[in-house]
């Protein structure tokens, strides 16, 4: 019996950080479309600084769901306070300049910043995969590595995927962004290896794919179950 309700327990915590991640992101999308399509063209709550008031609701909805986990006493896994925190930082920046182009590359730092949270460990014998669900998982050391490094160039691929997106389909940003003397959002269209960027008005291609992130995010962590399943110990294992 007690089996069963802790098998019960673990799947309604897995359901609740489901939910966490994605409530934010659904937040996010239907209240950007929404004043797409329904708010005037211009003025303080209109269709152009939609992009603005979803960014917010993003933020103060993320916040809601850390402070919840703080109240209740959960654990709040270290890559979501990692990711609120970015997301928090340039979003703020972005409404507050009222600069789209922080809201842009966000994301692509977000996946970049969780990718070093995994390589950069290791360099030092620390595999911080290992550490945040060892208490999940018993799997021998070797593959806790494996599903590190799968992680980690998971989020490097992700970066890449998301720099291709807004700068595709974007329009330019009003105001460039240099960071750390780097043109992060150019102020102007530009080709490179044969593709033009800067030149179409697509926003909401970008802006919707945040769902399509989380698909790929869930598709990901699915086709890593069989590994996991593979190599998980017994506890006759650990007997012997």
């Amino acid at each position: 019996m007690s089996d069963t309700q802790n098998d019960l327990g673990t799947a309604a915590d897995k359901a609740n950080q489901i939910w966490g991640d994605l409530v934010p992101v659904m937040a996010f999308v239907i209240i950007y479309n929404g004043m797409r399509f329904l708010a005037p063209e211009t003025g303080f709550f209109s269709a152009k600084t939609a992009l603005f008031w979803a960014t917010g609701a993003l933020i103060a909805i993320t916040a809601f769901v850390i402070g919840q986990k703080l109240i209740t006493r959960q654990p709040i896994p270290l890559f979501l306070i990692v990711s609120s925190v970015i997301v928090g930082f340039f979003g703020t920046l972005g409404i507050l300049a009222q600069n789209e182009a922080f809201l842009y590359v966000k994301v692509t730092i977000q996946q970049l910043f969780l990718a070093s949270l995994i390589f950069l460990p290791m360099l030092f014998g620390l595999n911080i995969w290992r550490e945040m669900f060892k208490s999940v998982f018993d799997l021998p050391d070797h593959a806790w590595t494996v599903l590190s490094i799968r992680w980690g160039l998971f989020f490097i691929a992700m970066a890449f995927w998301n720099e291709y997106l807004w700068r595709m389909y974007a329009p330019i940003a009003e105001q460039c962004l240099p960071i750390f003397g780097v043109q992060a959002a150019p102020c102007e269209a530009y080709s490179f290896a044969g593709l033009s960027f800067g030149e179409k008005d697509a926003q909401g291609i970008w802006a919707n794919w945040k769902l399509g992130n989380m698909v790929i995010t869930f598709i990901f962590g699915a086709l890593n179950v069989p590994y996991t399943l593979k190599h998980l110990r017994q506890p006759e294992e650990e007997a012997a």
